[in-house]
């Protein structure tokens, strides 16, 4: 099973393919993954970045045949061809390479573009001309699906994770795909016959800074004032400042505040889940707080007013910021 096969894709029987999100690490993982499928293993691999080996070497690599196997497999990073920023003096390769890719029948090679852009010129009769002839896999990734995504890919890789320890690599990499690619990339050297557990994952992922901020709030809300303050002053010797403790303490607060008033209205916590696009886990964890909306609501506008003394220079000390954790 192709990992590109988990997101949509216009024509997986073309082999021909255009991976496209801003994600350039997600992008990266999933054209390395399908470079390594079994029937490119006989090709000769050819990598080309346009901006450094500019337009002619990328031509020259799809018309001249290769010097040690009967295909290649060419695979082309920062495809500047199929935005708006495209300098005049590269219409003549522009012509050149629609003329290649108007007639990809003729070629005996495959080709793999990864476009790491928010916007390709759809203007264009290049980009036109690939996005016809062309698969287009567009991995766009919201944060309410990287749990399943995860476990989809995990599953085609030929691993097994079980589901506390998918849920601690997805709380601990921030729901963000690329940080849980990379944590995934750490499990994978240290599992035993392919499985990944719980254990594995607490050994090896650390909290991340949000995490870590987050069990702050969490411990004072829960009353647990030493442990809270402990973990404040750690961070603080770490180097992280008051305005970026602040600024998380204000988006968990928000949270918590929206998940209990959009609950009180009567949606459902899987509507939650998709009305504010987050991780399920996030919105479970809101629902069993047990602080009431009025609460919440005096402590972000607390925090907000603390931020704002802290920003613009009439609070310095720490202090100000551990009588705010002490106040919950």
């Amino acid at each position: 099973m192709t990992l590109l096969s988990l997101f949509k894709n216009t024509n997986n029987n073309n082999p021909h393919t255009l991976i496209w999100s801003e994600d350039d690490f997600v992008n990266d993982y999933l054209a390395k993954s399908y470079a390594k499928e079994d029937q490119f293993k006989d090709c000769e691999h050819v990598i080309i970045d346009c901006e450094t080996d500019g337009l002619d070497e990328l031509i020259a690599s799809l018309t001249e045949s290769s010097l040690f196997s009967e295909q290649k497999l060419i695979m082309v990073k920062n495809p500047f061809f199929l935005t708006a920023k495209v300098p005049k003096k590269y219409q003549k390769q522009i012509n050149d390479l629609i003329k290649i890719f108007e007639n990809l029948s003729d070629l005996e090679d495959t080709i793999v573009i990864v476009a790491s852009y928010e916007k390709l010129d759809r203007r264009k009769k290049l980009t036109k001309t690939v996005l016809k002839q062309f698969n287009v896999v567009e991995p766009k990734i919201r944060s309410y699906e990287v749990g399943a995504i995860t476990k989809a890919l995990i599953k085609a890789e030929g691993y097994t994770i079980t589901q506390s320890a998918l849920q601690l690599l997805i709380e601990r990499s921030d729901q963000v795909m690329d940080t849980v690619l990379s944590n995934y990339q750490k499990l994978k050297m240290t599992a035993t016959d392919n499985k990944i557990t719980e254990k594995s994952v607490m050994q090896n992922v650390d909290l991340s800074l949000a995490q870590n901020i987050f069990a702050i709030l969490e411990s004072a809300l829960n009353r647990n004032y030493q442990e809270a303050v402990d973990r404040l002053e750690n961070q603080l010797r770490e180097g992280t400042s008051p305005i970026q403790l602040l600024a998380v303490f204000e988006n968990q607060l928000e949270l918590l505040l929206v998940v209990k008033i959009l609950a009180q209205r009567g949606r459902s916590e899987p509507q939650i889940v998709k009305d504010l696009g987050v991780h399920p886990y996030r919105v479970k964890l809101a629902l069993k707080n047990r602080v009431k909306i009025s609460k919440l609501e005096k402590l972000l506008r607390d925090a907000i007013d603390l931020e704002f003394n802290y920003k613009n220079g009439t609070y310095h000390e720490d202090n100000f910021l551990k009588l705010f954790v002490l106040n919950v």
